[in-house]
């Protein structure tokens, strides 16, 4: 995986493909897994949305079957490490804050907000028990930083792992600047490289966009926080989104575009 910019542009793309929040949905993934494989072609894109961990019960297995997706991609095709993309979420950024617990000036208030919004089920899938974390978290530095690093260490052993919370992305867009793609929104009246993390905490009122950001004419989301009930309700003329609430329905959204930001396809697993 590359680590150069915070942001991918995408060249040459035939199509591009992006799936939106998993949240540990092993099994719905597991279909578009198979769809993709069947149907992606060698000039095709792929981005992943952030938010594949979190919230299910399946952080650990469900990442590994995404980063089993890339190998088999890109061994098949020969391509580049840009042409498959991960974006950071907010599960993402949560999780990764998490592995340097003992560098934060209020551990025990940010292990409950942390818990409130689904990291102790990624805790979990690696084997640690969040009850010890809750209570660690109260014993001071030394004993934090020994959690944490057995949390590294476990990363460490299973395959891409920590390759992939080092390489996260912001965001990507393709080469003719018509198309963005993001986790959860972008504040329209900033630069990209002035976003800071409205990229995956979002921003107020931007599903009601009706006008083109800069020079994209298309902006693909992954998460939003407001419910949706229909798959057509997930887009407007700028603005797509590829998720669907509640939760406890275990749909996973994913869609095929072209370069121009021209929707070819919409897909909806359960």
């Amino acid at each position: 995986m590359n680590k150069i910019s915070n942001f991918v542009e995408l060249n040459k793309s035939e199509k591009i493909w992006a799936i939106g929040s998993i949240h540990s949905n092993l099994s719905s993934f597991s279909s578009i897994k198979k769809y993709i494989l069947n149907n992606f072609n060698s000039d095709d894109k792929l981005i992943f949305l952030g938010n594949i961990i979190g919230l299910g019960e399946s952080s650990k297995e469900t990442l590994s079957s995404v980063l089993d997706l890339r190998f088999k991609l890109m061994a098949k095709f020969k391509l580049k490490p840009e042409s498959i993309v991960f974006l950071r979420g907010a599960q993402e950024e949560m999780f990764t804050k998490l592995l340097q617990l003992q560098l934060a000036p209020n551990p025990t208030e940010i292990i409950e907000w942390m818990f409130e919004h689904g990291v102790n089920k990624t805790i979990n899938s690696y084997g640690f028990s969040t009850d010890e974390i809750k209570t660690i978290s109260s014993t001071g530095t030394i004993n934090i930083s020994k959690w944490t690093s057995n949390l590294n260490k476990t990363l460490q052993m299973i395959p891409g792992h920590t390759q992939y919370f080092l390489n996260l992305k912001h965001a990507a867009y393709s080469q003719t600047k018509k198309i963005l793609f993001v986790n959860r929104g972008v504040d329209i009246t900033r630069p990209l490289s002035a976003q800071n993390d409205c990229f995956w905490w979002g921003f107020q009122n931007f599903s009601k966009i009706q006008h083109p950001y800069k020079t994209f004419t298309r902006i693909v989301r992954g998460y939003e926080s407001e419910h949706l009930n229909e798959l057509e309700n997930s887009k407007n003329n700028v603005v797509c989104t590829l998720f669907k609430q509640p939760l406890s329905n275990k749909n996973v959204l994913f869609g095929i575009f072209k370069e121009n930001g021209e929707i070819l396809d919409l897909f909806e697993n359960n």
